[in-house]
């Protein structure tokens, strides 16, 4: 995360992270707050937060909101609605910086097919990503091809064909499977 500056003891933070579909329920969401306590409390902001925003346009870039005395970052993407909520002395710039690291890299893992299929269908990866971005609420890391290629490494995939491995994927998967051979 290289060019942001750190004053004094602030460190930037994020409070949650929202992947909601196009009806406002849950596809991956992380909390690193403990301003909702509950579950109650986290669905009851996702519905009012989802609420709030369903008539706005968010589709072609990122738009902010004040929310419940949060900044909130959020954009639209075929049925799925990313939001990234911080407090209100946040940097908007980080928060929407961090939307945009977070979604591009799940777009580069998922080979840019960014619907809710598809996200169900990789929700380790998108935990993966979330992970990669923010650990606790700070912010790690917003560069998308950093982000998605740690994922790669964390997830690798031994029924990719060889073509579509790194080298050392390819490494794990004939290791794995000689140990496999040794075993029987």
């Amino acid at each position: 995360m290289s060019g942001f500056f750190l004053s004094g003891n602030s460190c930037p933070a994020v409070k949650n992270i929202l992947i909601l579909d196009s009806e406002g329920k849950r596809v991956a969401v992380k909390y690193y707050s403990d301003e909702w306590p509950t579950n109650s409390a986290k669905l009851a902001f996702e519905k009012s937060l989802f609420g709030r925003t369903l008539k706005s346009n968010a589709r072609t870039e990122a738009e902010i909101t004040i929310f419940d005395s949060n900044i909130v970052i959020y954009k639209f993407v075929q049925d799925l609605h990313f939001f990234i909520t911080g407090g209100d002395d946040e940097n908007e710039l980080l928060l929407a910086t961090v939307l945009q690291g977070l979604f591009d890299a799940i777009a580069l893992r998922l080979r840019n097919t960014i619907d809710k299929r598809e996200a169900l269908e990789n929700l380790d990866v998108i935990f993966l990503c979330i992970d990669e971005v923010v650990d606790q609420g700070m912010i790690l890391e917003t560069d998308a091809n950093a982000i998605a290629g740690k994922v790669a490494i964390q997830n690798m995939d031994a029924s990719a064909t060889l073509s579509e491995q790194t080298i050392s994927q390819a490494l794990a998967s004939a290791r794995e499977h000689l140990t496999k051979t040794l075993l029987k």
